[in-house]
């Protein structure tokens, strides 16, 4: 049985990224929020624009208003007021200035701005009560960013921050990669639609939804293909049909040892790869890993059937593999914290386990609070609200409150 973290070395050197040259497409702007960059951007426009002044107050020569002080003021001519969006018509000459406003264009010869409160103006003239910096309050051209160099790098996911640059470099479209494509079904006799009556024995496809809603916040394009009958001939044509349509492939339920589990001999009669059979984990250690014999070598997740097993091994394991091969050039892995506990964790002491419950931020220290109830992989109740995972490591079965823990952060992405 293989442990987890070599479970995620296999999976993460499995998977391949989208190619930059086939797997990308041009998107609007205002439709890039979340995507991940294909090519770096550059803009023709220096940041800032154009010298511009940092404050309210006065454009002024350093070397007239060096020396002064509310003492020994000095006096200098106001020859023109320059708002935001103003073009300038005046060059400062010695003894004067020019009322400026915040973001306005810095007057020719101007090289400093005197903040409005170290002066006092009577009519036409400013006294200057205090010796500014020289250069102060003004935001030189280009010394945010110089026009024709990287301004954005490949391989990034674009967010609010990223957009706004984006806009203000005057970028109406960008090269994005598509959205990976991942494939969903949930097999099981017991399992009906969550629009149907329930009959004794069955139980809703919750699977289906959590997956769904998991790879739609990870960025990626759900493909659901519904409930598959334990049927050996349904679960081939399905799985085959996955292959041909999607980059990844997740499943839930069948990867066990009963008698109904069909998805790893499948996977096999297929001509399949298995890489992972089992992971020593709680909960999720019936997890098969293979790749698809399809032209683009679809990655396959058999995940366990349980809904926190599926929701667990979803955020340790598949995560990962749809941020790598999405385009992202870095932090595919999980966060982990350490953090303090609030409560007494157990387990066996036998595998890696996993708790779910919630962050707290308690007197600037973050604090884990294990969800209440039982933590049977069979109950989805309690994971309502979870934003953290604790770590309990093999050999390790106790954790008790106010000790440190390590626990995986639910960020997605």
């Amino acid at each position: 049985m293989l442990s987890v973290s070599d479970a995620q070395a296999i999976i993460l050197n499995l998977v391949q990224p989208l190619d930059k040259q086939r797997d990308t497409e041009v998107v609007e702007l205002l439709a890039a929020a979340n995507r991940i960059l294909a090519m770096p951007v550059t803009s023709t426009l220096d940041f800032p624009h154009w010298d511009n002044s940092a404050m309210d107050g006065y454009a002024v020569r350093y070397e007239d208003v060096q020396h002064s002080s509310s003492e020994k003021p000095t006096v200098l001519q106001i020859v023109e007021e320059i708002p935001a969006g103003y073009q300038p018509k005046s060059t400062i000459e010695p003894g004067q200035a020019a009322r400026i406003f915040t973001g306005a264009l810095m007057p020719a010869a101007a090289d400093t701005v005197v903040m409005q409160e170290k002066t006092r103006r009577e009519e036409n003239r400013v006294f200057i009560l205090a010796a500014p910096k020289p250069q102060e309050f003004v935001r030189h051209k280009a010394s945010f960013y110089q026009a024709g160099t990287q301004l954005l790098p490949a391989g990034i996911r674009l967010n609010t921050s990223e957009i706004a640059v984006l806009a203000a470099a005057q970028c109406p479209q960008l090269n994005v990669y598509r959205r990976p494509r991942v494939a969903i079904f949930s097999t099981g006799d017991e399992l009906v639609a969550v629009n149907q009556a329930l009959q004794p024995g069955q139980i809703v496809d919750s699977n289906q939804y959590a997956l769904a809603a998991l790879v739609r916040e990870s960025g990626a394009e759900p493909l659901l293909l519904g409930i598959v009958k334990d049927e050996p001939v349904a679960l081939e044509k399905v799985i085959t049909h996955a292959a041909a349509i999607a980059d990844i492939v997740l499943s839930s339920g069948g990867v066990s040892v009963g008698d109904y589990d069909y998805v790893d001999k499948i996977l096999e009669s297929l001509k399949a790869q298995i890489h992972i059979q089992a992971v020593d984990i709680r909960p999720g250690k019936p997890l098969t890993v293979a790749t698809l014999p399809a032209s683009h070598s679809p990655l396959y997740f058999g995940l366990p059937g349980n809904p926190a097993s599926v929701l667990v091994t979803f955020w340790r394991f598949v995560l990962p593999a749809i941020k790598k091969i999405s385009g992202i050039t870095q932090g595919w892995e999980p966060v982990f914290l350490k953090v303090r506990s609030h409560d007494e964790l157990r387990s066996d002491g036998k595998r890696e386990t996993y708790l779910w419950g919630k962050l707290h931020l308690i007197d600037g220290v973050y604090e884990f609070h294990k969800a209440g109830g039982s933590h049977s992989s069979a109950n989805l109740i309690n994971l309502a609200q979870t934003n953290a995972l604790a770590v309990l490591p093999p050999g390790k079965a106790l954790i008790s409150p106010q000790e440190e823990v390590q626990v995986l952060q639910l960020i997605i992405p």
